[in-house]
C-alpha cells in the first residue's frame, strides 16, 4: 500500500469505530435528536469529506453528474431524512470498494517509457585511439561506433569490424541468439553477447529501430479501447432524472390541485412523497454492489494466478473471440534444451525428438560430452545448453586448443581427439560431409578427427499447457487463435500446428506485428474484442494497441507487464480461458445488479407516485435492494471451478 492508501485506511478503521461507539451509546443512553445528528456527523466528514469536496468542485465546474455526486446525494438525502446511521454506513462501504479499487489498479501501472530498458544512454566512438562515450543523438550517419560484449547496440548500422552473437529476443521475439557477421545489417535494441563489434551507422538514433518502439509504444497507448466505467455512465444519465422527477413530485402536482382543479395544494404530502422518491432512488445499491462485483472479480482472478489492472479490462475481456499470441516465453518456454542426439545411424529425414528426461545410448552420450567439453569455454546460450544437458561437472583440464570461430562454431582438442562442433558453416569450411536434419531447432553438428559423427537438435521447448490452453480456448467460445511472431516461417508453423493454432505471421518486427493487429482490430466481429499475449518487450506497443493485452508475468519483461491489462503471474497459458471466464462471470452478475435494481426502484419510484408506498417500501428499495446487490457480487470471488 502506498501512503494515500494507508490513509484511507486509518479514516476507515476511525470512523468504523466511531459508528459503533455512537450505535451502542445510543442503544444504552436517550441521546437527544440534534445532539446525535452532531455525533454521527464526526465519523460520517473523517470518512466523507474527500468525496464531499470532490461532487462540490464537480458541481462548480458543471461536471456534477458521477460517482462522487451520486454518494453525496445518497447519503446527504439519508442523513436530512434522519437515518444518520445509514448515511455514515453506506460512505464507509463505498470508501472500502475505492481502497480495494486503487490497490488492485495502482500496484502496477506506472509510465511505460520508463520502465523501457531497451533505450541505450550511450554509444562508444574512437577518437584519436581513446574511446569515448557520447549520447547516440549526437552520432550522425556514417560514423562508426564500437559495441562491447553486454552492451546495447545503440544505432542501426552494418558490421565494419568483427564476429558476434546478438541477443534479439527483446526486439523480434526470436528464440535462438542470432550470428553476425562483416557486412551484415545490425538493429538497435539488441545485446551483443559476446565478441567486440564495430558498426557503421545507417540511420539516425531518432529513426532507429529501439526509438521507433517507443515511439510504437506511447503512441499505441493514446489509441487504447477502453471501456468507460459503469457507474458514471449511468450517472450521466439517472442522477439528473431522479433528482429533478423528485423536484417535479414536489412541486408540479400541489400546484396543479391549486390552479387548475380548485383542490387544496397539500404541500405537506407531495413533499413526502418526493423525499420517499428520494430514497427510493438513492442510488445505494448501484454505487455500491457494481463496483463490489468488479472488485469481487479481480479478487477471484487474483487468486488464481491472474493479475487484472481495472474493473473496465473485465469487462473487455469478457467480449473476447479473437486471441493473438507471441511465441517465444508465450506458447513456447523461451529456454533452450537439448531435445535430439542424432549419432551416424539416424537415417536421414527421420530423426527423433526426445522430451523430458531421456536415457540416451552409450554413442549419444559420448556425442553429448565431445559437445559440451569443447564448448566449455563458451557462455553462449547454446553452449550452456550443451553443458546443462551433459548434467555433470566438466573437467576442462580434458580440453586443449580451443579455436572460437565466429558465426560457425568451436574447434578444440578434447582428450587428444580433434573435436569441430559448430553449424553447417563450420562443417563445409572444415570439408567435413554432414547430415541435414529433419527436425526444427538449432543443430550443433559434430566431427571427430575429421570424420562426421552427428549432430544435436536444441530447441525452445513448447510449454506442457499450450495445446490445451488453445482448446480451452475455443471451448470458451473463442472463434479465431492467431500467432505472430518474429521467428523463422519454419519454426513458426511447427510450433503452430503442434498447439492447434492455424493462423501464423512470421518473422515480424514489432511494427509489423502492430500492423497485423490493426488488420485484425478492423475485421473483428461486431461488439467482440480482440486480446494479445505476450511476454517481450518487443510486444509492449501491440500489448497496448488491442482491447484488452495480456502479459506472461514471471518471466516476462517489465515493459511487457507494464504495458498489459491482464497479467498472468505463473505463464500458464491455461489461465487465459479461466481469465475469460471470470470476467463473463462477473459481467453476468453486474448485469442481475443492474436489472433487479433498477427494475425494483422504478416500481417503488411508480408506487410511491401513485401514493401506494410509503417510506417503509422505500427504505427496502434502497438498503433491502442494496444488501441483496451486494450479496449477489460476493459470488464473483469464487472462481474456482471455471
Amino acid at each position: 500500500m502506498n501512503k494515500k492508501q494507508k490513509k484511507v485506511l486509518k479514516r476507515i478503521i476511525v470512523a468504523a469505530v466511531l459508528l459503533v461507539i455512537i450505535g451502542i451509546a445510543g442503544s444504552v443512553v436517550s441521546i437527544p435528536k440534534w445532539l446525535e445528528f452532531l455525533f454521527y456527523l464526526v465519523p460520517y466528514f473523517v470518512i466523507g469529506y474527500d468525496i464531499l469536496r470532490k461532487a462540490w468542485k464537480g458541481i462548480c465546474n458543471r461536471q456534477m453528474f458521477d460517482e462522487n455526486f451520486l454518494m453525496a446525494v445518497a447519503t446527504i438525502g439519508a442523513i436530512a431524512l434522519g437515518d444518520y446511521k445509514e448515511g455514515v454506513a453506506v460512505m464507509l462501504f463505498y470508501q472500502i470498494g475505492e481502497l480495494f479499487q486503487s490497490y488492485a489498479v495502482g500496484k502496477s501501472r506506472r509510465n511505460i517509457s520508463d520502465l523501457m530498458d531497451i533505450r541505450p544512454d550511450y554509444a562508444n566512438i574512437e577518437t584519436d585511439g581513446q574511446m569515448e562515450k557520447v549520447d547516440p543523438d549526437e552520432v550522425e550517419i556514417g560514423t562508426v561506433i564500437i559495441v562491447q560484449p553486454g552492451e546495447k547496440v545503440p544505432i542501426d548500422g552494418v558490421v565494419v569490424e568483427g564476429h558476434s552473437s546478438l541477443n534479439t529476443s527483446a526486439l523480434t521475439g526470436e528464440s535462438v541468439p542470432r550470428e553476425v557477421a562483416v557486412g551484415e545489417e545490425i538493429i538497435s535494441g539488441c545485446i551483443n553477447i559476446s565478441g567486440l563489434l564495430k558498426i557503421r551507422t545507417t540511420k539516425e538514433f531518432g529513426e532507429s529501430t529501439v526509438s521507433k518502439i517507443l515511439d510504437l509504444v506511447e503512441n499505441a497507448s493514446s489509441k487504447k479501447s477502453r471501456s468507460e466505467n459503469f457507474i458514471s455512465r449511468f450517472a450521466h444519465y439517472y442522477t439528473p432524472a431522479v433528482c429533478y422527477g423528485a423536484l417535479a413530485l414536489a412541486i408540479l402536482p400541489p400546484l396543479v390541485r391549486m390552479l387548475f382543479m380548485g383542490l387544496p395544494a397539500d404541500w405537506g404530502i407531495w413533499i413526502y412523497r418526493a423525499l420517499t422518491f428520494l430514497v427510493i432512488s438513492c442510488p445505494c445499491a448501484l454505487v455500491i454492489s457494481i463496483p463490489l462485483s468488479f472488485f469481487a472479480g479481480i479478487g477471484g482472478a487474483s487468486a488464481e494466478g491472474v493479475l487484472v489492472k481495472g474493473s473496465n479490462y473485465l469487462e473487455t475481456l469478457a467480449g473476447t473471440r479473437t486471441v493473438v499470441f507471441d511465441k517465444t516465453g508465450t506458447i513456447t518456454q523461451g529456454v533452450f534444451e537439448v531435445c535430439g542426439i542424432h549419432g551416424t545411424n539416424c537415417a536421414s529425414g527421420s530423426c527423433p525428438v526426445v522430451s523430458g528426461h531421456p536415457v540416451y545410448t552409450k554413442e549419444e552420450e559420448q556425442l553429448l560430452e565431445y559437445a559440451a567439453l569443447a564448448e566449455c569455454h563458451s557462455t553462449h546460450p547454446i553452449s550452456v545448453s550443451l553443458q546443462k544437458a551433459y548434467g555433470r561437472k566438466l573437467d576442462v583440464d580434458r580440453v586443449t586448443d580451443v579455436q572460437e570461430i565466429g558465426g560457425h562454431g568451436v574447434i578444440a582438442t578434447v582428450d587428444g581427439h580433434r573435436v569441430a562442433a559448430g553449424n553447417d558453416k563450420l562443417m563445409k569450411k572444415e570439408k567435413i560431409a554432414y547430415r541435414n536434419c529433419s527436425c526444427t531447432g538449432t543443430i550443433v553438428h559434430l566431427a571427430v578427427d575429421g570424420v562426421y559423427a552427428g549432430h544435436i537438435l536444441i530447441s525452445d521447448m513448447i510449454k506442457p499447457n499450450a495445446a490445451a490452453a488453445m482448446q480451452a480456448l475455443k471451448n470458451s467460445g473463442v472463434h479465431r487463435l492467431v500467432m505472430l511472431t518474429g521467428d523463422d516461417d519454419r519454426v513458426a508453423q511447427q510450433v503452430a500446428g503442434e498447439v492447434g493454432i492455424t493462423e501464423v505471421h512470421s518473422q515480424l518486427l514489432p511494427a509489423d506485428k502492430v500492423s497485423e493487429v490493426e488488420k485484425l482490430l478492423r475485421t473483428r466481429e461486431e461488439k467482440s474484442t480482440v486480446a494479445f499475449v505476450g511476454d517481450g518487450i518487443n510486444d509492449a506497443p501491440v500489448l497496448s494497441r488491442v482491447d484488452v493485452g495480456i502479459a506472461m508475468g514471471a518471466l516476462g519483461s517489465d515493459a511487457a507487464i507494464e504495458a498489459a491489462d491482464v497479467v498472468l503471474m505463473d505463464d500458464d497459458p491455461l489461465k487465459i480461458a479461466k481469465a475469460i471466464r471470470i470476467a463473463r462471470k462477473c459481467l453476468r452478475i453486474v448485469y442481475e445488479n443492474i436489472c433487479f435494481a433498477i427494475g425494483i426502484k422504478l416500481l417503488c419510484l411508480f408506487l410511491v407516485t401513485i401514493g401506494i408506498a410509503n417510506m417503509w417500501m422505500g427504505i427496502f428499495a434502497d438498503v433491502g435492494v442494496m444488501v441483496i446487490a451486494v450479496l449477489n457480487a460476493i459470488r464473483a470471488l469464487f472462481v474456482k471451478k471455471l
